[in-house]
């Protein structure tokens, strides 16, 4: 059960890696204007902010892998990195849209109950 859940978190991380990219890298792209149904100027205005998303994004990645290269003494920094992807999910599909939920809190969400049954 430990693979299933290190395999889910690793999933999240690379969620969140291409969620940076998008962010910093991609924003005024057409592959970022058509996944934030921006337009040009709309994400031009955006761009800075943005970019700090994805930094925040890269924060999250770093702390997941962390936590897998931590092996069994990761289990805290996985589950805190893991409910910091959940509560901002959360919080996003509150205030900007439901789709969030299911693209970051849910993957989450069933990464820390693997994880949780994989201790039990």
């Amino acid at each position: 059960m430990i693979l299933l859940a290190n395999g889910l978190i690793a999933l999240v991380a690379l969620l969140h890696a291409w969620f940076l990219i998008l962010e910093m890298f991609l924003w005024t792209r057409p592959i970022g204007l058509k996944t934030f149904r921006q337009t040009l100027a709309e994400a031009e205005s955006s761009r800075v902010l943005a970019a700090n998303q994805g930094l925040y994004n890269g924060f999250l990645v770093a702390g997941l892998i962390w936590g897998l290269l931590l092996g069994a003494d990761g289990l805290d920094v996985k589950v805190f990195f893991l409910s910091c992807v959940v509560v901002a999910g959360v919080y996003g599909a509150l205030t900007v849209g439901r789709k969030i939920l299911f693209v970051q809190a849910l993957p989450a969400a069933i990464a820390l109950l693997a994880l949780c049954l994989a201790q039990a």
